[in-house]
């Protein structure tokens, strides 16, 4: 059994009997991250058990969700009297010809002065107003999103950088893109229903990539508590939705009608399509349900009828195909009530649409060279964005048996600037270019085989069917009966004949109608009921820092600590949960502690974490410190601090979208102030 915990307690140094030392500390071992110990665990408990919860209602009046994607982004909501009804945000204004616009880009316009402007549509097309100079000054953010995810240190002071280079810090930019989506959110339901609470009254649902770390979840959390949705001290208001859940949990509400199978067409599974409809009511909901100018979206109250042919165990893939990440969750059904069991840790990278524009911008080096790509960026960055777009339009209409050419407009501004800076007009320098199936067009335009736009889609989609090949190989992930793609980039018949080909063998491969909604609407089913993933994996080994005591023929020498006589072995790995390891929603890993003194009003509990399980010292390589757990004890009477030590239980949670702590005052059955942070390190 462990005897002292690895703390730090600010930067005070304590001594082992709770008091200020005066005297220097022990000794310690090279690399060491041993700061002090100044709290000994009492009871650990070396698994997950389960802590049964009261049932509760609903306290809150409506669900309101945010899809917040790379390149666009979208809310939706749902009453809890009315859990069936999904109703999606009004139709935002602008949008591009040919396109849906039942979201908005994830684009940002700022002052100069730094200070909200617009999001959107609105954000975009102001920015290309702007005079050249002006819009220098400017900044303007898109595909941000992805920088939380590329980011190894993220901290609360992470900056991101806009299209003029400026740089402004990540929270205040998620924030204002949060508190965007509230004003519009509330304005529609206070529309609705004018007798909404001010606060308490809504449940927020914000979705991000399953592949996230503790530190971005987190960092998600508090963008929100900056941009008002909720306040820190309501913290169970937010929800942290999982991308691929919320489309796996969708996907179970989906009628038969609402799939496409990619080697047969639109699923019937045996049904007669003059199936008889049950009652008048069932039909007028089905004709709410197909009408393509209703913003409401109904759901089955039960599970949908292909999942309702599912057999208990039946296993199945969701692929999230972002902008910005490739997404993969595998999930089990079980029956009776169709709850969710995640069957392998979720897996992925930044495989999504973008990396089809950044092919597109590697594409322009290669022909007008990379010092003139990086000018034209810095000294017009509204044209660039323009550009951009130009080639978006195009990608959507991008199929793989396409025959005929796809035309990209250059902005006049480029091909002047060109001339100016170069020298050359662009067709003399598509004429020098080793690029092939590329041609200037007299109209003012790049003139793109085919092959080309084939060429810029392959590296993408081959890691992605890679990525989906090789967890289809792991042990746990054997069986799959179904392979659901979703996301904006499953919208694209590239990928969708790719992962048809390479897996329409071995599974049935699907898309939901809407598939671009689908996680948006999901997560609002989340919303309404998080239990219904019932088991998730842990994506890492999470664990803390103690002494035991020292083992000659067991411990290294460098590891020995002499103090007061005894013998103790510093650095030992306490694990929490193994990666990998399915733990239950509810379950808790519950360790007692006593505080080292006993006026002490603060503990801090450093945690490590590592992608191995094979795990013995937290100094050990790929063991790194990534975050703290804080408690702040409250003061005791003299007389209760006599009758003997004071215990401290802490609960963490590992089975819900975030890591959860709590703790009680054993003595007193107090609740004690507990956090975890993750952004601090």
């Amino acid at each position: 059994m462990s005897t002292l915990l690895d703390t730090s307690m600010n930067s005070l140094q304590i001594d082992w009997n709770g008091e200020r030392s005066t005297t220097p500390s022990p000794p310690r071992s090279p690399g060491s991250h041993n700061d002090s110990c100044n709290i000994a665990p009492l009871t650990p408990s070396q698994s997950p058990r389960n802590e049964p919860k009261k049932p509760r209602g609903p306290s809150f009046f409506v669900v309101v969700a945010i899809d917040f994607g790379t390149t666009s982004s979208g809310y939706a909501f749902s009453f809890s009297k009315d859990p069936e009804a999904i109703h999606m945000m009004r139709k935002w204004e602008g949008g591009d010809p040919g396109v849906a616009n039942q979201k908005t880009p994830t684009s940002l316009l700022l002052t100069p002065e730094k200070k909200f402007h617009s999001f959107g549509y609105t954000a975009r097309d102001y920015y290309h107003d702007l005079d050249p100079e002006e819009a220098r000054e400017w900044l303007y953010l898109e595909k941000f999103k992805m920088k939380i995810h590329s980011t190894s240190d993220l901290t609360m002071k992470t900056e991101l950088e806009a299209v003029n280079g400026k740089k402004i810090q990540a929270l205040e930019v998620f924030a204002h893109a949060l508190r965007f989506f509230k004003q519009h959110a509330m304005q529609e339901l206070r529309d609705q229903c004018p007798s909404l609470p001010e606060n308490g009254g809504v449940r927020w649902v914000i979705t991000v990539p399953a592949i996230w770390k503790q530190p971005a979840k987190q960092f998600m959390r508090e963008a929100a508590y900056l941009a008002g949705l909720i306040s820190p001290d309501y913290p169970e208001q937010l929800l942290i939705a999982l991308e691929p859940e919320a489309a796996s949990i969708y996907c179970r509400k989906l009628r038969l009608h609402q799939l496409i199978d990619l080697s047969c067409g639109p699923l019937t599974n045996g049904f007669s399509p003059d199936r008889s409809i049950d009652s008048s009511f069932r039909q007028a909901r089905e004709q709410l349900r197909r009408s393509r100018h209703s913003r409401t979206f109904l759901v089955e109250s039960g599970m949908g009828e292909l999942w309702s042919e599912m057999q208990e165990g039946d296993r199945y893939i969701v692929a999230d195909c972002g902008g910005g990440t490739v997404d993969l969750t595998v999930h089990q059904i079980e029956q009776p009530r169709g709850t969710l069991k995640e069957l392998y840790k979720a897996s992925g990278g930044p495989h999504g649409a973008v990396g089809v524009d950044l092919a597109f911008e590697k594409m322009l080096c290669q022909i007008f060279g990379e010092d003139f790509i990086a000018t034209f960026k810095a000294k017009r960055p509204a044209a660039w964005v323009d550009l951009m777009i130009a080639f978006e339009a195009r990608k959507r209409t991008a199929a793989p048996h396409r025959s005929t050419h796809l035309n990209v407009s250059l902005p006049f501004s480029f091909i002047d600037f060109y001339r100016r800076h170069k020298g050359q007009n662009v067709e003399t320098a598509l004429k020098k270019s080793s690029v092939n199936f590329v041609k200037w067009s007299s109209q003012g335009m790049l003139r793109m085989s085919s092959e080309a736009m084939n060429e810029l889609f392959q590296p993408t989609i081959s890691k992605i069917v890679q990525h989906i090949g090789d967890l289809m190989k792991k042990p746990d992930v054997k069986g799959i009966k179904f392979l659901f793609l979703v996301g904006g980039f499953a919208e694209s018949p590239m990928l969708q004949h790719a992962v048809q080909s390479a897996f329409g063998n071995t599974c049935r491969v699907i898309i939901p109608q809407d598939v671009g909604l689908t996680i948006l609407k999901g997560a609002v089913l989340f919303g309404l009921d998080p239990t219904i993933v019932r088991v998730r994996r842990s994506p890492l080994t999470y664990g803390v820092g103690v002494l035991n005591k020292f083992v000659e023929e067991k411990h290294p020498k460098e590891k020995l600590l002499v103090k007061e006589g005894k013998n103790w072995c510093t650095d030992i790995f306490d694990k929490f949960v193994s990666v990998d390891q399915s733990v239950a929603l509810g379950e808790v890993v519950q360790r007692s502690y006593c505080p080292a003194r006993l006026g002490q009003r603060k503990i801090i509990i450093n945690i490590y974490c590592s992608s191995t399980d094979d795990i013995v010292y937290i100094t050990d390589p790929g063991v790194r410190k990534c975050g703290t757990i804080n408690l702040e004890l409250s003061e005791v009477d003299e007389t209760s601090l006599k009758r003997g030590r004071r215990e401290i239980r802490a609960c963490m949670q590992f089975g819900d979208t975030e890591i959860k702590v709590s703790a009680m005052d054993v003595k007193t059955a107090k609740t004690v102030r507990a956090a975890i942070d993750f952004l601090s390190n």
